[in-house]
């Protein structure tokens, strides 16, 4: 491979990553191929020699935005040495709109486009799928260990998850409606409901 020139692979990631950063910035409606050439210094064709779409462009920046955040959620995890309890919160900061996930303006509009678009419906199926699947196993480890008392962890994690998924939304799209206090003071306040811990 000449110097210089990048693998296939990178340069794949390298386009996955600006259209998510475009869609983050200015939404799915009206992006074009040409918007994220002119992001990278590429040539529109560049961008569609390895995409054969705009729609898969878009459908696989989603499953490669999915599949970096899992991964970051794994790090962390992995790196967490504390309680379930004290590895729970972390899970649930990384999630909700008070950690570092990529931009949750992504995810809104991700879940607005899909109402109509079967494939990034199901993309985002998996990533909400996978995400809860983490949250439902914490818990269930914290009832196994004691700090938790619930009959029901995965109805747990479902409310608890769909409680900052309606958060973020409201601290993204209505210019923070409400604040990073009122998010962890709340989260804490639904883990004492569900689970029996104070945080």
């Amino acid at each position: 491979m000449a110097r210089g020139k990048k693998s296939a692979g990178a340069r794949r990631e390298e386009i996955l990553a600006a259209v998510g950063e475009l869609i983050a910035e200015q939404g799915i409606k009206g992006l074009r191929g040409a918007d994220v050439a002119s992001r990278l210094g590429v040539s529109p064709a560049l961008v569609f020699y390895h995409f054969e779409s705009l729609d898969k462009l878009i459908v696989d920046a989603f499953r490669y935005a999915t599949e970096r955040d899992l991964n970051r959620l794994d790090e962390l995890l992995a790196s967490e040495a504390g309680s379930t309890t004290q590895r729970l919160l972390s899970a649930l900061h990384e999630y909700g709109p008070t950690g570092d996930a990529l931009s949750w303006r992504l995810w809104i509009e991700g879940w607005a486009a899909s109402l109509h678009h079967t494939e990034l419906r199901a993309v985002i199926r998996v990533l909400d799928n996978r995400w809860r699947a983490v949250i439902t196993d914490l818990i269930a480890q914290g009832v196994a260990a004691g700090e938790f008392s619930t009959a029901d962890p995965r109805g747990a994690a479902w409310r608890i998850t769909a409680m900052l998924d309606g958060l973020a939304v409201q601290r993204t799209a209505l210019d923070e409606a409400v604040s990073r206090a009122d998010v962890d003071n709340w989260t804490k306040t639904a883990l004492a409901a569900e689970l029996g811990v104070t945080p």
